[in-house]
């Protein structure tokens, strides 16, 4: 009789298992389109559509209008001159930085690997400020008279993004195989040709990408612009929030959003077409194997031509690229430190009190801040680990491996479209959404859904290269012991996948503690976040206000750095290495 029982039951518990699974795999692919329409593409869309539609009909006139001014042409080519200037240099000085940070082993490199970091998880405010401070007249360089300049955007520019190509690229070039370069050594190559014919070959899709990544970043930028250029060197991103909020000229905003996703996807697909080159023709071994120390001297009996000029020259750039990037940071400290009587905490004190331009106080901003990036974090992680389990899959038929392509693709966009046109795409689209008799403009919840739009790619950036890490004959072994496919999913993947949370969490968070494009239309004027406290702080005349600011600043800056350094620390080795 139990026999009876039970072999019936067997075929249907497998079916109820099969289900399940198909079930998880649905909601894993519809929760975070749904998020996506909802929060992203209904926002944007919405934000374009006042521009184009008028009295009921579509009017594209807006394009000959907007691109008849000739400050549109001079924005545009502001916007693509700091990106590609921005781009070469940050490869130019991110190129020898990875090769003696990843290529080489010293004292103190992990530390000097996670200052590197810093500048690019900071708050594009605070990078604006410590290099206003750094410029301005009485600042350390103010004699070089630079503040307000198209030179200050660009180094700007490049302090933030050199961490993305130092470790896109390092990232790759610890793991090359170095058997290739010896053999052109041994047929009688110079160390320069070696490098030239044999590695550089093998790094340039590392080197594609990053720079396609980080052309998009310049191109996007707007906090660091705003505070550097003010209104004289816009860029289009600066130029939507300048058409949305002072002249309220949709038309104008809307044209610029459609120029600036033509931009974004155009990076976007050489990012993703360099990325897809990097993963599948490539000879990779442990880092233990190609990682050698960094010697400065070139030992007795060692001939001349063996490289070691390289080393020292990618050694010294390297040396003083750090010194300059610990450079505005350093300032920003003693700044904020340098009172009318000398020296003392008084402008961290006053981060205490209100008045002005302020309805709460600095800490109060800060706690605010915490509290949404939290719930930002929270939202960017489950919708962004769904997006990278989902996309690390391998489809057997084509049409499901462009599918993953396109999805992975779609959820890159937050990268690089306006936050400006979300934010504001937020104010216009959620009155009454659905009929739902509840103004969602004026919830909190509104902020950190717009911080997780944000912080999503982040996250799948970060999983997803440990998800694609995964030998599938683990998978093939747990099914063949007798394991379902959801323990399979669970005892494999999901286990696996928690070793680069910590630093998926580190970069979600730092990423909503810093935003300031959305969050400057979404915030309240008694919730503000930290980064509309000390932008307000800035446009308030006198030294009082700017010594806050520079407080403020420093205080968004180490909350910053301790949280994502925190976060690398605890995850485990080797896991999450990459974040684009």
């Amino acid at each position: 009789m139990t026999l009876t029982l039970d072999r019936p039951d067997a075929p249907s518990a497998v079916a109820s298992g099969r289900s399940r699974v198909v079930a998880f795999w649905a909601l894993a692919v519809a929760v975070p389109l749904v998020f996506l329409g909802l929060f992203f593409a209904w926002p944007v869309v919405e934000m374009i559509a006042k521009g184009f539609v008028v009295d009921g009909r579509l009017d594209l006139g807006g394009f000959a209008d907007v691109f008849s001014r000739p400050r549109t042409w001079r924005i545009i080519g502001l916007t693509l001159a700091q990106a590609t200037l921005g781009t070469l240099l940050s490869v130019a000085l991110g190129v020898p930085g990875a090769y003696v940070l990843y290529r080489h082993t010293f004292r103190g490199r992990a530390l000097v690997r996670a200052f590197v970091t810093v500048p690019f998880v900071l708050p594009t405010v605070v990078v604006g400020v410590a290099f206003r401070s750094l410029l301005v007249s009485g600042g350390p360089l103010g004699f070089l008279h630079l503040d307000g300049t198209f030179v200050a955007i660009v180094a700007a520019l490049v302090f933030f993004n050199y961490a993305v190509v130092v470790r896109a690229v390092g990232g790759l070039w610890e793991r090359l195989d170095p058997r290739a370069e010896q053999a052109a050594r041994a047929l009688g190559a110079s160390p320069w040709r070696a490098f030239r014919t044999v590695t550089l070959p093998a790094l340039t899709p590392a080197i594609a990408s990053a720079a396609s990544l980080t052309f998009l970043y310049c191109a996007t930028a707007f906090g660091t612009v705003l505070v550097l250029g003010g209104l004289q060197f816009g860029t289009i991103e600066t130029e939507i929030w300048v058409q949305t909020t002072q002249f309220l000229d949709l038309r104008a905003a809307a044209v610029l959003s459609v120029v600036q996703l033509v931009v974004v996807a155009a990076a976007l697909t050489l990012a993703g077409r360099a990325r897809s080159r990097r993963e599948r023709a490539l000879a990779l071994t442990l880092p233990e194997t190609s990682v050698r120390p960094l010697r400065l001297r070139r030992p007795v009996g060692m001939p001349a031509g063996d490289g070691h000029a390289l080393t020292l020259v990618a050694t010294a750039v390297t040396a003083a690229v750090v010194l300059l990037l610990a450079l505005p940071l350093v300032n920003l400290v003693v700044r904020s430190l340098r009172t009318d009587a000398g020296w003392g905490l008084d402008h961290y004190t006053a981060l205490g009190t209100t008045g002005g331009a302020l309805t709460v106080t600095v800490w109060q901003a800060t706690l605010n801040s915490l509290r949404v990036a939290l719930d930002a974090t929270v939202i960017a992680l489950v919708v962004g680990g769904l997006v990278a389990l989902v996309v690390s899959r391998r489809p057997r038929r084509a049409i499901g491996r462009r599918a993953v392509v396109g999805l992975d693709a779609l959820f890159m966009l937050p990268l690089g479209v306006s936050a400006v046109t979300v934010g504001f795409g937020f104010l216009l689209s959620m009155h009454h959404p659905f009929g739902l008799p509840v103004d969602l403009r004026t919830s909190p919840v509104l902020v950190p859904i717009a911080q997780a739009v944000v912080a999503v790619p982040l996250v799948v950036r970060t999983v997803l290269p440990v998800l694609r890490a995964i030998d599938p004959r683990l998978r093939e072994a747990a099914a063949t012991l007798g394991a379902a496919p959801g323990r399979v999913l669970r005892t494999v993947d999901l286990s696996i996948a928690t070793r680069s949370l910590g630093l998926a969490i580190g970069f979600a968070f730092a990423a909503s503690l810093g935003e300031f494009g959305a969050t400057s239309f979404l915030a309240r004027p008694d919730r503000p976040t930290l980064p509309v406290v000390i932008f307000r702080l800035i446009g308030r005349p006198g030294p009082e206000s700017y010594g806050m600011a520079l407080a403020a600043s420093v205080v968004l800056a180490l909350l910053t750095a301790g949280i994502v350094a925190l976060c690398e620390r605890l995850r485990a080795p080797g896991a999450g290495g990459e974040w684009w």
